[in-house]
């Protein structure tokens, strides 16, 4: 089992990005994720996998299909993806800029460098929460989580990159932060 969220080489997801495709027998994927913010997801194997699912995952069972508006949009952008690599790269290049402008500016990024959703380490709960809070008022939207989403004493603010952000956005977004930190003293 593996669940494809985080891209990894060719935005095919973490088991070609391991090189273990040949060893995965379910796939699940995220598109709030992969897709920007589109609602809903899916899994992919074998015929009797995914009947196994349909009878018995309460998830399943409880809830709308996806839209199907949603499944032709996701559909055209995996078409763009399969005959261009220009978002993909532009992907890269923003998260490269993020992660490289928050590091130099003094923040602590977790998960992989090469990961668009780059966590910003804060620690305390209320901080993360603050610090959310005054970016906000700049025009940045980001997202604290903190226990129980994370374990106590392990906040952080995500944020997400997309191939939609412009160079100019990142830099304001890093501006953002440094003054948020400058502003509440951490």
């Amino acid at each position: 089992y593996q669940r494809r969220v985080h891209g990894g080489p060719g935005g095919k997801g973490t088991p070609h990005h391991f090189n273990v495709v040949d060893k995965v027998d379910v796939l699940n994927s995220t598109l709030g994720k992969a897709m920007g913010g589109a609602s809903g997801g899916f899994s992919s194997g074998c015929k009797e996998i995914v009947s196994l699912q349909r009878q018995r995952a309460r998830p399943y069972l409880f809830s709308n299909a996806i839209a199907p508006a949603v499944v032709g949009t996701t559909l055209a952008v995996f078409e763009m993806l399969n005959t261009s690599d220009n978002l993909l790269q532009q992907l890269r290049s923003n998260t490269k800029q993020f992660r490289e402008g928050m590091t130099k500016a003094g923040f602590r990024i977790l998960g992989h460098p090469e990961c668009p959703i780059a966590p910003v380490w804060f620690g305390d709960a209320r901080l993360a929460a603050q610090a959310a809070d005054a970016m906000l008022k700049r025009g940045i939207y980001v997202i604290g989580f903190s226990y129980p989403v994370v374990p106590k004493g392990k906040a952080r603010i995500r944020v997400q990159l997309s191939a939609g952000h412009t160079p100019e956005q990142i830099d304001k977004c890093i501006k953002a932060f440094t003054e948020v930190k400058a502003e509440m003293g951490f």
